[in-house]
């Protein structure tokens, strides 16, 4: 099979993605580098005004709103491969077949090897559920999507309010013991507590929940991408400014406004499944209707290379903070304030973004990407410019 020739880069698109490997670093520091995001608990380590105000920012500003980005972006780049698979009457069963089969070994690799937190693995099962869909209609899309989204949002969070004085669990000796084994220079050791992770966060019930969180954003990406608003900006411009100003006001009111009654923990799906997925079309449609503006455009222009490297800049990512937090590297582990952690995630994404530059000089792919390519087409890919 030879490589399908899309159409000419979405090069505002490849900014939204490289912006979205931004944003999940920023929250998945927090993951990487202490035990609270997980168990909890980081309001009562972090008790310095600056470092308060830091969990804030990230909780409103990132927290569920860049995952749900990329996973958006993961729907729309399907739909865009299935639209020139079709025009090339080329079955995309098969092609997507081997494309999730691939990142499912990725995850697994990545999971179960460097961190829990693996986004990959959930991406590539789930992916095949989106299989369904390829042939679907725009309002079966987009009917699944507020459907599965809205339904178990609603219900879940209703249960939660009935056992609202039953969920904040303590989980102490959980995250002491989270401290004793991502400290310890033993690998074994931090293998297993990584595994212990990834079940907390990928158990039964979440298995089961993934469906409900992840395939109406990818559905919602297909979505998008029918309706070509984001192909041709400048022809819907009018649709892409009510876009942006809808997300902003659900934006404000799910996931700012439950600070207004003491964000309660119950109330926190609602405020990542739908202010989440709100800020994500809120930052798309922000960096696509900005493109249009030169300086703009000038200083977007530099995520390009991180969105066109978007898998190898992610796992490089996981890579680094694996040696700079754990005890078999530089044994940072709880010992990296809030507010020293978006310090530390600015300066390694930009040398990421020059890094990328320089990569993509010599070569067409990042490394990662060179390798999920030439498996899906069966065939070594040029790797040189």
């Amino acid at each position: 099979m030879q490589p399908y020739q899309g159409n000419k880069r979405l090069e505002w698109i490849d900014a939204a993605r490289g912006f979205a490997i931004f944003g999940i670093f920023m929250v998945n520091i927090g993951a990487f580098s202490a035990p609270y995001f997980l168990y909890g608990g980081a309001e009562d380590a972090w008790t310095a005004k600056i470092d308060q105000y830091s969990l804030f920012f990230i909780d409103i500003f990132f927290q569920a709103s860049f995952y749900t980005l990329f996973s958006i972006l993961f729907g729309f780049g399907i739909q865009i491969q299935k639209d020139s698979l079709d025009k090339k009457d080329i079955s995309p069963y098969g092609f997507f077949g081997r494309r999730l089969g691939v990142l499912i070994i990725f995850g697994i690799i990545h999971a179960f090897a460097i961190w829990s937190g693996d986004i990959l693995l959930t991406y590539g099962t789930m992916g095949f559920l989106l299989l369904f869909f390829l042939y679907s209609g725009e309002k079966v899309l987009m009917g699944w999507a507020i459907g599965l989204l809205g339904a178990s949002t609603l219900a879940l969070t209703g249960l939660q309010y009935a056992a609202r004085n039953f969920i904040d669990i303590s989980y102490t000796a959980e995250i002491n013991q989270a401290f004793q084994s991502y400290q310890s220079n033993d690998f074994s050791i931090i293998l297993a507590q990584n595994f212990q992770d990834w079940q907390l966060s990928n158990g039964i019930f979440s298995f089961f929940l993934f469906p409900f969180i992840f395939l109406p954003l990818f559905l919602f990406g297909m979505y998008l991408a029918r309706k070509r608003w984001f192909h041709e900006p400048l022809v819907h411009k009018g649709i892409l400014k009510k876009v942006w100003v809808i997300s902003l006001v659900v934006f404000i009111v799910f996931k700012i406004g439950p600070y207004t009654f003491g964000n309660p923990l119950w109330f926190s799906l609602v405020q990542d499944n739908i202010g989440g997925t709100a800020s994500a079309v809120f930052y798309l449609t922000s960096i696509t209707l900005l493109w249009e503006k030169d300086r703009a455009q000038k200083v977007l222009g530099v995520l390009k290379p991180i969105g066109k490297m978007a898998l190898s800049n992610y796992l490089l990512q996981s890579i680094i903070s694996f040696w700079l937090f754990y005890g078999i590297g530089f044994g940072l582990y709880g010992e990296i304030r809030p507010v020293h952690q978006i310090g530390l995630v600015i300066v390694i994404f930009c040398l990421q973004i020059i890094g990328s530059m320089i990569w993509l000089r010599y070569f067409r792919f990042g490394p990662v990407e060179w390798a999920w390519r030439s498996i899906t087409y069966k065939k070594l890919q040029p790797m040189k410019r």
